[in-house]
Parts: structure tokens; C-alpha cells; sequence
């Protein structure tokens, strides 16, 4: 998953509002949303390869999600699967800023992540290449393929779009937050960061939406969580066409 956008508290209606894009190759095979059947409290897709997922709930509130740190330079080819980070926390039993802590002393076995994890009312943002927990306070933040809230053009765009329609109040819908992750703009190539890829993958990379021939967004995914704590989770998954193939919905109330 390339970009993660994060709205805490600044909605009337919701404590929280995820909208988040994955991109991978399209060859990588993956499985759409579901409740796992050997964890039936646990709504996430399946990275079939590796067996985690990118992201993640559970019925009584716990949210993870990860996004790879680009860094083509310093890739461990065996490294253990990031997607298990994920997993590790939705199927535990620990608390948030606990599970982090573990998480830290193992960090360089992992190529580089940034890791959100925890529930509606308390979440935190942890990085192995900055090595910090971050408690997220109420506010709109932006996650891609480098630390918390880097001034990338398709972070900055994202959480501008966020919350512009956030400024609207109660005519907040799950479709104007799948219109802001289709969009597509590049922004130019002097605004581009360099990440050690060419400036012609730099390119690809830069829109929210991304498409190419073999590589780009997968999968949307909007979830709200209200104040009263009702889940409303919806999955666009895509092929190598910006024309959604399925889409799944789940609702359901946080079990204590």
C-alpha cells in the first residue's frame, strides 16, 4: 500500500476516516477483503505469497496498516514479510504502544516500513527507519512510501483533498473519499522526490491513483468509524484498468 490518509477527530459525525490506496504488481496474487476464517474477528485482504495483509480491523477496534519505505538501495531480499506486521497486531492481544515497543527490537530484520497501528480513540505511527512512536493526536496526516507526513506532492494533495471534503460536515460519503484516491495528477518533475528510482518511475509513482503496465493501485479501501463506533469498511479491488473489478462493503459495531 502506497498512500495512507488519516483523519482523527475532525469530523462531527466520525472519530476516524482511513482512505487508502495499495500498489503493487498486478502479477502478485491477493485476495479482496473478507473475515478470515481462521481468525473470524479479523475483515482484511490476503497477500497470497506471503499470507499477511496491507490492512486491517477487527470487531472489537483494533486498525493496522503498513506502507513499504522506498529505498531500492537497501532491500534485504530476505527479509520477513512486512504484512505480518499487520496481522501481528490484529490477531494479538497487546496494546498499541506495547506491540510497537516488541516490534522496535526486531526492526532490523524488516526492509523499510511505516506501521499504523491501534484503535479509533488511540493510534499510533511507527517507522524502523526513524525508529519513533508516534502518538496521532486529532488531526489529518498522510502516509506514503517514506516517514509521517513528508511533503511528497501526492501526500500533500491527498490530505488536501481529504480535508476539503471533511469541510463539508455531514454530506461526508464513502464516494467522495473513493473520487479523491481515483484521482491521477502528476505533479511536475521538478516537484518529484528522488527516491533512488528513475525519473520516469518517479513519474509513475507520484499520482494518488496510479496505473502503468505491470504495476499500480490495486486496491481502495474507506473506512469510518463513527462516534457511536460503527464500522463502515468498503474495498474498490482493481486490475491493471483504473475500472474497479469487485467491491465489498462490511458494517458492523465495535464489540467491546
Amino acid at each position: 500500500m502506497c498512500l495512507i490518509l488519516l483523519a482523527l477527530r475532525k469530523h462531527p459525525g466520525y472519530k476516524l476516516i482511513l482512505a487508502a490506496n495499495r500498489d503493487e504488481y498486478y502479477e502478485r496474487p491477493s485476495e479482496p477483503p473478507r473475515f478470515w476464517k481462521e481468525a473470524p474477528h479479523l475483515l482484511g485482504g490476503r497477500d497470497l505469497i506471503a499470507g499477511g495483509t496491507w490492512l486491517g480491523v477487527t470487531r472489537n477496534g483494533r486498525i493496522a496498516a503498513v506502507t513499504n519505505y522506498r529505498d531500492p538501495a537497501n532491500v534485504k531480499p530476505n527479509a520477513p514479510s512486512r504484512g505480518k506486521l499487520v496481522t501481528g497486531f490484529l490477531t494479538s492481544n497487546e496494546d498499541a504502544s506495547y506491540y510497537l515497543h516488541r516490534i522496535s527490537g526486531e526492526k532490523d530484520r524488516y526492509n523499510g516500513f511505516n506501521l499504523i497501528v491501534g484503535g479509533p480513540d488511540l493510534i499510533f505511527w511507527y517507522s524502523n527507519r526513524s525508529d519513533v512512536k508516534t502518538h496521532l493526536v486529532a488531526g489529518v496526516y498522510g502516509i506514503s512510501n517514506h516517514l509521517l507526513d513528508t511533503p511528497w506532492p501526492k501526500v500533500m494533495r491527498g490530505k488536501a483533498l481529504l480535508e476539503e471534503a471533511i469541510r463539508k460536515g455531514e454530506d461526508l460519503s464513502v464516494e467522495s473519499i473513493f473520487r479523491l484516491l481515483k484521482d491521477r495528477m502528476r505533479p511536475p518533475d521538478d516537484s518529484l522526490p528522488s527516491t533512488g528510482v528513475s525519473v520516469e518511475w518517479e513519474r509513475i509513482l507520484s499520482s494518488i491513483f496510479i496505473t502503468s503496465p505491470g504495476y499500480g493501485t490495486r486496491s481502495s479501501t474507506v473506512i469510518l468509524v463513527d462516534n457511536k463506533d460503527h464500522v463502515t469498511f468498503v474495498d474498490r479491488t482493481f486490475d491493471s484498468h483504473p475500472e474497479q473489478v469487485s467491491t465489498a462493503r462490511f458494517e458492523f459495531n465495535i464489540g467491546k
